[in-house]
């Protein structure tokens, strides 16, 4: 804590209070109090605007000064330090930054009224999938997949999409509609693309997943050639009796090369004219890279593979997605964040990179709960009663 802060808080002064009385947002007062950081117009003017102030309530102008100063000395050095840290060339300025895992602090439970963070948790039923035309395709292509009206896709999404909750939505969804729909999903634990940094999944693995899933009492054939036949009758007396195979495999982008290239086999096991199997992979954009069209090892593989992204959100999206949960929650989004809020989140999860100066976006749930979490945070040690562009830009 800042002395100025420290100071303030001896005297029950709060940073919303002298906002109000001087006409500046609490969130420049906050910069003022924590870092000694004015705003370029009139910065010697505000600084003698707030010591008049804090002396109509009694405090003694050296000792104001001199909380002052300390803050921006100790501004100023952390300022040096992150230059020295930074002195290095870096291609960290490229990147948008996302915040670390934000939680609720008392304070803005209390103040929000929230006993659960609405905008992190976990979704516990369908209703709380919030679905627009983008989501919506990639939904339904995952649908098609599983009643083997597709049968290879690829779901690619940065970290934070929401790609585990459709994968989650579809379990549910099979099971609420009772498709006729055996899941095989093998564990990916440990799995990466190089026995160097851990374990593959190899055809092997996934031969052993399918046979769990179909005769968990069964015993794998020893040979190679054994077992893969064993597999593909188990797979025939399935399909003749009504069932259809999905194939999930998450984190997919560790996939090593030749377990790609033997997904194709797996899909063209038939029965006569039936398909046996449909195949959805999850996984991140390096997925999308390792099935590019110019990549000669996969070729057979991209040729029958459909790739399904699913993008970030506009800002119009994010305001449906946002109203949506709290919606489901019982409560407007109001109750928590302004129209300038909306924009700063957009600002700062958006930017233009590169010559052509092509659009980069975070806009994911993800990362829109943790910077909407980290506000309501700061909204609450201000005292504000929601959240605003200014406060989002603290964060």
């Amino acid at each position: 804590m800042s002395t100025f802060k420290e100071l303030l808080d001896e005297q029950s002064i709060s940073q919303t209070w002298i906002a109000k009385k001087l006409g500046f947002s609490p969130a420049t007062i906050n910069k003022i109090v924590k870092y000694g950081d004015y705003p370029k117009k009139n910065a010697a003017q505000l600084k003698q605007q707030i010591i008049e102030l804090l002396v109509t309530k009694g405090f003694n102008q050296d000792q104001i000064l001199t909380a002052m100063d300390a803050v921006q000395l100790n501004s100023e050095n952390d300022q040096a330090s992150d230059v020295e840290r930074t002195a290095t060339p870096t291609d960290q300025k490229e990147q948008l930054m996302l915040l670390r895992k934000q939680t609720l602090t008392p304070a803005a439970k209390k103040q929000f009224m929230l006993f659960k963070n609405i905008f992190t948790e976990d979704i516990r039923n369908a209703a709380e999938l919030y679905n627009n035309s983008d989501i919506n395709y990639v939904r339904e292509s995952m649908w098609q997949a599983a009643k083997g009206n597709t049968s290879f896709i690829a779901v690619v999404g940065q970290s934070g999409s929401g790609k585990t909750t459709l994968r989650e939505e579809l379990h549910d969804r099979i099971e609420r509609e009772n498709e006729p729909v055996i899941i095989i999903e093998p564990y990916v634990l440990a799995t990466e693309d190089s026995d160097t940094k851990g374990k593959t999944l190899k055809s092997l693995h996934i031969a052993e997943a399918i046979l769990s899933a179909l005769a968990p009492s069964t015993n794998a054939k020893r040979s190679p050639e054994a077992r893969f036949r064993q597999i593909h009758n188990l797979l025939k007396e399935s399909s003749r009796a009504g069932q259809h195979h999905l194939l999930i495999i998450e984190e997919a982008h560790s996939l090593p090369i030749p377990t790609l290239k033997h997904l194709k086999r797996f899909i063209e096991l038939k029965n006569g004219f039936t398909p046996l199997m449909s195949i959805i992979l999850i996984g991140q954009d390096e997925l999308k890279i390792k099935l590019a069209e110019n990549n000669p090892e996969v070729r057979e593989v991209v040729q029958r593979c459909e790739i399904v992204t699913l993008e970030p959100f506009t800002q119009t999206a994010l305001v449906e997605y946002l109203q949506h949960r709290c919606n489901t929650a019982g409560r407007n989004l109001s109750d928590f964040i302004d129209e300038s809020g909306i924009d700063a989140i957009c600002a700062k999860l958006t930017r233009n990179v590169g010559r052509n100066n092509q659009s980069e976006s975070l806009l994911y749930p993800l990362a829109v709960g943790n910077l909407i979490t980290g506000a309501l945070n700061v909204a609450a040690e201000l005292g504000e009663k929601v959240v605003t562009g200014d406060l989002v830009k603290e964060v």
